[in-house]
């Protein structure tokens, strides 16, 4: 048993109740339930699109494919796209699994999110999008990121499943590019078990995200719409086949779940912010340790640390004492992603040197943070901290 688990269970008595309601229905695949879930996501997000999907990771790869099979494409193949070299796996397969050539940039030391300075040295006539990463909960410099894209022409697409619930300027992160991603996985600031979305303005992107996520057929469209409008000969417009797509459909039970913690989720949120205002402020004498600086308002996946000064290159002690003391921990994300023996599978350009990143995948961790009051379990972080910091 964890003194300070990385992860908790949000599900209360709604959420079982609204189990039983899809059981006793008899309808378990895709239906009525995760389409209201979807209008209930958009409306809340301030979107006018969202389509559910099996994963955050899989809304990820619908939306790369999306991009490239829109009736007016965003991306083809040999395009470059911009990422940070530190998120999760899923941010990047699927760049190449839409054809296009992943161009790895490094991260701002303070935020964890993409260095703004660093995505202008590195566009090129390739470049088509930048695929932002809010990271862990933090959003990104969405400002400068705009102007950028503005600049440049480029498109400006958002993988925030880590981050659901988060605000720049008082939107909410993963509707401030063209399109946006959310997960839903047990960890995350929702859980309906697995599960994940995609949000967007764009109608033709809506259309194209609805077939992709169901084997690529016009089945789930309007009978007009931007992929291939139907015929009116209802047996054949079911299995009409007109795009590369995937099995990506959710459950009923999951979207019902959704709905419910959808209600909760501007407490859980609250309850994340107020945990980071008392963790701020119990490490802030300690100097040797630098956590994420917050940009916007942050939902507050976890609380992060980067061991410096005296205590650099000391991370696995640590990690074993926070063990010892039942304090679970992880890596921030996958630390340089580069540095992990897939990189030979993946089509990238050039890696650059990322010192950043280099330093969270040496020297980084982060800590869990709840929908409830961790006072007692900072406590226990901080004191194992200060005695970390005292016996260097």
């Amino acid at each position: 048993m964890k003194n300070y688990p990385l992860a908790s269970t949000t599900w209360g008595v709604e959420e079982y109740d609204a189990m039983q309601r899809v059981i006793a229905s008899g309808r378990f695949t895709m239906g009525s339930e995760v389409h209201s879930f979807e209008q209930d996501f958009a409306r809340h997000v301030g979107a006018k699109f969202a389509v559910m999907l099996n994963s955050g990771s899989s809304a990820n790869l619908a939306l790369l494919t999306s991009l490239r099979y829109r009736s007016e494409p965003f991306i083809s193949p040999g395009d470059e796209i911009i990422v940070p070299a530190v998120s999760w796996s899923t941010t990047y397969y699927p760049v190449n699994q839409a054809g296009c050539v992943l161009k790895f940039v490094d991260i701002d030391p303070d935020t964890l999110n993409l260095d703004v300075k660093k995505v202008v040295e590195a566009i090129t006539e390739k470049t088509k999008a930048i695929f932002v990463v809010n990271l862990l909960g933090n959003p990104a410099e969405w400002s400068k990121l705009q102007d950028i894209a503005a600049k440049y022409n480029l498109l400006l697409i958002e993988d925030n499943c880590e981050s659901l619930g988060a605000k720049f300027s008082g939107q909410y992160t993963g509707t401030l590019g063209f399109a946006g991603t959310y997960s839903s996985f047990f960890s995350h600031h929702i859980s309906t078990m697995e599960g994940g979305m995609v949000t967007t303005n764009d109608e033709a992107m809506y259309h194209t995200l609805k077939s992709i996520r169901a084997h690529g057929w016009t089945r789930d469209l309007p009978d007009k719409n931007f992929v291939f409008d139907k015929t009116g000969a209802t047996w054949d417009d079911m299995f009409r086949f007109v795009l590369p797509g995937y099995n990506l459909r959710p459950l009923e039970i999951e979207a019902a779940i959704g709905k419910e913690q959808l209600k909760k989720l501007d407490s859980f949120v609250t309850a994340r912010r107020e945990n980071a205002d008392y963790f701020l402020k119990m490490i802030s004498d300690l100097s040797d340790f630098r956590p994420q600086k917050e940009v916007g308002e942050s939902s507050w996946f976890g609380f992060s640390l980067v061991l410096q000064g005296k205590l650099k290159g000391h991370r696995s002690e640590l990690v074993t004492l926070l063990d010892t003391a039942g304090i679970e921990s992880r890596p921030i994300v996958t630390g340089n992603f580069t540095r992990n023996p897939v990189i030979k599978h993946l089509d990238c350009a050039l890696i650059p040197s990322l010192p950043v990143a280099d330093d969270i995948h040496d020297n980084g961790l982060f800590v869990g943070n709840h929908h409830f009051n961790l006072t007692k379990e900072i406590d226990l972080l901080a004191k194992v901290l200060l005695d970390f910091s005292r016996r260097h």
